[in-house]
């Protein structure tokens, strides 16, 4: 669940205070106090490698070279326990990047302090990552990070963006034992302001600051509202297995702007809403007008794929057809470097070039498709609140034909029609229908996901096993398998296989559907295996082939955040062992079920003894994808009986 909360706006001609405390002085840079060099560990989380002593974000507006624009001062200030478990020496610094419009990143400090001795990092280090649509990344890391270690850092960011105002995280992975945000926002700007996040802020002091923003050759200066928003002992936000971005449950802050009443007199609306945004898109150069290429898309695609008369057929060979002509680049792309027609020509694009060029293809082809907008599971999901397109980053394709609906993505060549990529399996997106006026789709995964496993074992001399093994692997289950086997030859997925058990020899691989995605992905093989004997007692553990769940995602006693698999699970595993006239069967473990609430999911194993077979039946199900962080006890053991139901319970035999 992602906490919001929405805070009024304050009157510029009226002082308020709330939860009016004085927020800590402001550290000068460079110069750590003696105490901070004496901390070995922070006491509310004393197994923290580190803690932010300090943290800053200093927002207002300014003027440069002639311009107004908003400023961000940043300070930041963290001391090091174990630089052994320390994860945030590298500093990510994001900013708006296009190409004639771009913010700039000024003024970058780094330093370490050991001691008295100080390290600056220099300006050759800081290094310039473009990797995301409208975003570039200044990048750098601290030196000589020790135990003990002070880190500072500073920067300046400069924005033309008014909307852009100035986000800021009040909580990340490390603990905080001070985190602030001040603005200073004249008069005439108007910003929606929410605060992200279970936790409340601690300071919360308004007043109004009179004269405090003057522009040369006009007579009126203006009024600001000047606001402190700070948090003290901010726990740290761990990461967890099986979840969304962790920013999704978080505590920050951030800004939309509602309205600017410019120096002369003109006042301009900026809070949009979807029909606003629908009408943009479709003029846009780089997403509404790559969509008017269908006439060359039809030259283009076979006619014998564009002459199948059947529309769902004909739109999966579309499908497959521009998945295997176009490579992805790897670049999330929505609001710049778009050109479809270039794109298909080369042969590779970045994610949206990719999937336009398949809206094209499709209308080309009689059949009607959109642009999905998403955010991926690695970031904040999209407020629904209003329109906030930074939010996005990522074009799917949505296809509704007959009364089925399907989301394509054909960046990867192993995602079969109708199966996303696992980074697209958010809760929801934005379709752009520019007829109708664009609506918040559901995603909504395939059910069908499942690996099967069928072993056939028999008992030969001095304590030999063999036998035959099939696997089974659907839906998004095969996608992963396929990637990773089609990218090896058979003597290395031989090797992976038997690194499980040093004792397992595999032989005869046979694999089938490699490159028919919508085909069951098949994996047969012999198998053999030497049991050592204790004394008269074999203990043999009938699961040696590969299991979907290995180990459990779930060790810790405690649980922050929602679980998020993605995607429905289902695993069953036949095993016969025939003992033969080898061994006698002494003892097989108890049979076992168990049951999620609400039927999310079942556990479920039984041994079965027919003569001189044992025949087990081991099936582990998840019907949901979500859960609550109140489930997670019951997840909590119903993977602890899985992984305890695979490795350490053997059928104990004895040698006739």
């Amino acid at each position: 669940m992602l906490f919001r909360k929405t805070l009024p706006l304050i009157c510029l001609f009226i002082a308020v205070f709330a939860h009016a405390q004085a927020p800590p002085m402001v550290p000068t840079f460079g110069q750590p106090l003696p105490e901070e060099f004496l901390m070995d560990h922070y006491k509310p989380d004393p197994e923290a490698p580190a803690v932010v002593l300090y943290e800053r974000a200093n927002n207002f507006l300014d003027i440069y070279d002639g311009k107004i624009l908003i400023a961000k001062e940043v300070y930041v200030k963290i001391k090091v326990f174990d630089a052994k478990r320390f994860e945030n020496g590298t500093i990510e610094i994001p900013y708006y990047s296009e190409k004639n419009n771009s913010e700039d990143i000024r003024n970058i400090k780094v330093v370490t302090h050991n001691g008295g001795v100080k390290t600056y990092l220099g300006e050759h280090e800081i290094y310039n990552v473009d990797e995301y649509p409208r975003y570039s990344t200044k990048r750098f890391t601290f030196p000589n990070v020790k135990d003990g270690s002070i880190l500072e850092y500073t920067y300046r960011r400069e924005s033309t963006f008014f909307s852009n105002f100035g986000n800021w995280q009040f909580q990340d992975n490390l603990p905080k034992i001070y985190s602030e945000l001040y603005t200073k926002i004249p008069g005439n700007m108007k910003y929606n302001r929410t605060l992200y996040g279970p936790k409340k802020l601690d300071i919360n002091n308004a007043e109004i600051e009179k004269n405090c923003f003057t522009l040369p050759g006009y007579g009126r200066n203006a009024d600001c509202e000047a606001a402190t928003y700070g948090m003290q002992h901010v726990p740290a936000a761990e990461e967890e297995n099986y979840m969304l971005a962790l920013e999704n449950y978080t505590s920050g802050m951030g800004y939309e702007l509602v309205e600017f009443l410019d120096f002369a007199g003109e006042k301009h609306f900026y809070s949009r809403n979807w029909d606003d945004v629908d009408n943009r898109f479709k003029y846009d150069k780089d997403l509404g007008r790559q969509l008017k290429y269908s006439s060359f898309f039809k030259d283009a695609i076979p006619a014998a794929i564009m002459d199948i008369p059947d529309k769902l057929e004909r739109a999966k060979a579309i499908y497959y057809y521009i998945q295997g002509q176009m490579a992805w680049n790897g670049k999330y792309r929505i609001f710049s470097e778009v050109r479809v027609k270039e794109a298909f020509e080369r042969k590779s694009g970045n994610s949206s070039e990719i999937n336009l060029s398949l809206i094209n293809a499709l209308e080309a082809a009689g059949i009607d498709a959109k642009i999905m907008l998403i955010t991926t599971r690695d970031f904040r999901q999209p407020t629904t609140q209003y329109p906030v397109l930074s939010d996005f980053i990522y074009a799917l394709v949505y296809l509704k034909i007959g009364d089925e609906k399907y989301l394509l993505d054909a960046t990867d060549k192993y995602t079969p029609f109708g199966v996303l990529p696992f980074r697209d399996l958010c809760p929801q997106g934005r379709v752009m229908d520019f007829k109708k006026g664009s609506f918040w789709e559901p995603i909504v995964p395939i059910a069908k996901n499942m690996h099967y496993v069928n072993m056939q074992l028999a008992a030969g001399e001095s304590g030999l096993f063999s036998g035959k093994v099939n696997e089974v692997s659907t839906g998004y289950i095969a996608v992963p398998k396929r990637r990773a086997n089609n990218e090896m030859i058979k003597e290395e997925i031989v090797k992976r296989k038997q690194s499980k058990n040093e004792a397992l020899n595999i032989a005869n691989l046979q694999i089938e559907n490699e490159k028919k995605l919508e085909q069951p992905y098949k994996e047969n093989y012999e198998i053999s295996i030497h049991e050592q004997a204790v004394g008269n007692r074999l203990y043999v553990y009938p699961f040696l082939m590969d299991t979907y769940f290995s180990e459990s995602p779930f060790v810790k006693e405690k649980r922050k955040y929602p679980i998020d698999f993605g995607f429905p699970v289902i695993n069953n595993y036949l095993v016969s062992i025939d003992v033969k006239d080898q061994y006698e069967i002494v003892k097989v473990p108890e049979n076992k079920i168990l049951k999620l609430p609400n039927s999310d999911g079942e556990l479920s194993v039984v041994y079965d003894v027919s003569g001189s077979k044992v025949n087990i039946r081991l099936s582990a199900k998840l019907n949901t994808t979500k859960f609550p962080t109140e489930a997670y006890p019951a997840l909590r053991q119903f993977f602890e009986t899985l992984i305890k139901i695979q490795s350490e319970e053997p059928i104990e035999l004895k040698k006739i």
